[in-house]
């Protein structure tokens, strides 16, 4: 196709690129929107340095009676202390990898919900958690700094140690020890 004038063809080009990226803006908005999943729920199990996390329930009670999972995304070394991270993964989501709950939990690129609960469990004790922040940090330095402590209280006899922060160290947490006693009924 001949121009007979260069502006005419010049005007086009810009018209071709205004849609190009365009259509690139529309693209990453839609990407963004995606991000506003969240994460209800979070378990981990810590022992000879592995972290197990799991975003399902049934699968994390499953590894608790088993000692294995059937499927996983397994990261060497990527533990706040160098543990090997191992994401436990539902049978739908194997192929995902990276792009499940767990995985994009801990990497950041999804929030938790407001009634997040978890629940880790780390030399014999389980630690409760309603916010993910709190349980960083006991991932982190392996302590919690506020806790309300129920001994013999867990399912087998455990100590449950329920986490607290700043804003919630003056009360007794009656309402995960609600939910800690109504996922483990």
């Amino acid at each position: 196709m001949k121009f007979k004038h260069p502006i005419l063809y010049i005007s086009k080009i810009i018209i071709s690129l205004s849609l190009v990226f365009g259509l690139t803006a529309c693209n990453q908005v839609k990407e963004e929107t995606t991000i506003a999943e969240t994460v209800s729920e979070i378990y981990e199990v810590h022992e000879e340095g592995r972290i197990y996390a799991f975003y399902d329930r049934a699968l994390y009670k499953e590894f608790l009676s088993v000692g294995e999972t059937a499927y996983r995304l397994t990261r060497i070394g990527t533990g706040p202390n160098g543990e090997t991270m191992v994401f436990g993964l539902t049978k739908k989501d194997k192929k995902k990898g990276s792009n499940t709950p767990a995985v994009k939990l801990y990497e950041n690129k999804v929030k938790t919900a407001e009634n997040f609960y978890a629940e880790t469990i780390r030399h014999g004790r389980i630690y409760v958690f309603d916010n993910f922040s709190d349980m960083k940090t006991v991932r982190q330095f392996g302590h919690p700094n506020f806790f309300y402590t129920e001994i013999g209280s867990g399912p087998k006899g455990e100590t449950v140690v329920y986490v607290l922060n700043k804003k919630t160290k003056k009360k007794k947490p009656t309402s995960l020890i609600e939910s800690f006693k109504k996922a483990n009924s």
